[in-house]
């Protein structure tokens, strides 16, 4: 199933997209030739520390633009090595990640943080145009939502891609709905990596939740890595991804939207320290 496109807003910006820029104390950039994708993981500290672990480019502008890891059509030429390699990044900020009641108004502040660290040291500059597309907007059943309030508060939830962090999904066969501390943002991001069309929260649901559901069968996948045979039938047998949005008392609906959708003008591997 294919989204049809439509322009409606077409504004063309070279933009680093930074709302406060602010100075680095310190970030020290090194790549990691021969890094296990496994072994990615980022963290931002409350003092406003970066530590990331065999990081990609992709993962961090998907953290920065709520945009899927896997290739979309909201994000385009990007350049091969952003998605092969890999680095190791240890950032220290002026600013701090300050603990908010609500925790979209922390995760903003982390994905403005993400932002600088692309601008400042991978030159990045995209154009942005808003278009009208098919979605899938992520709603609320008629019997109500199904979820567990998580026993993490938004104080204590940093960003953390740790199986045991907040804001993050345990990796599984099928991609299968488990994780400790997550925002209903987290989870339309998250489902977006293998739907047909972008997905958008209009649940309203504020806060974090525990969700434990199965995996499901994928509507698109990314293409396999070099060498490797792609086999369709491996997910056979698997719910669809309606089906296990509705044990937890959510349904995905289509309908036209408008999102933005980002072209990379300029970015460049950064020099390592």
């Amino acid at each position: 199933m294919a989204g049809i496109y439509e322009a409606v807003v077409c504004f063309l910006v070279a933009w680093p997209a930074v709302a406060q820029p602010q100075a680095f104390e310190k970030i020290v950039i090194k790549p990691v030739p021969s890094a296990d994708p496994r072994s990615e993981r980022v963290q931002v500290l409350p003092n406003g520390d970066l530590k990331a672990k065999a990081v990609s480019v992709i993962t961090l502008l998907s953290y920065a633009y709520d945009i899927p890891a896997n290739p979309s059509t909201r994000l385009l030429s990007l350049p091969g090595w952003a998605t092969g390699e890999r680095y190791d990044i240890e950032e220290n900020a002026h600013t701090t990640i300050t603990a908010l009641s609500k925790d979209s108004e922390t995760q903003s502040q982390t994905k403005q943080m993400i932002r600088r660290l692309l601008a400042d040291r991978f030159k990045l500059v995209m154009r942005v145009e808003n278009k009208r597309m098919s979605v899938y907007a992520l709603t609320v059943s008629s019997s109500g939502p199904k979820l567990q309030r998580s026993a993490i508060s938004a104080k204590n939830c940093i960003f953390d891609t740790d199986p045991d962090g907040c804001h993050n999904f345990v990796i599984g066969f099928g991609h299968p709905l488990n994780a400790k501390a997550v925002s209903i943002d987290d989870l339309a991001h998250y489902i977006e990596n293998w739907t047909d069309l972008p997905v958008v929260n209009r649940t309203q649901l504020d806060g974090l939740f525990t969700v434990n559901a199965q995996g499901w069968l994928p509507m698109r996948l990314p293409p396999p890595p070099p060498g490797a045979t792609p086999n369709p039938d491996m997910f056979a047998g698997l719910p669809t991804i309606f089906t296990v949005l509705g044990t937890l008392g959510l349904e995905l609906h289509r309908q036209d939207e408008t999102l933005p959708v980002y072209s990379i003008e300029h970015i460049e591997r950064p020099a390592a320290d």
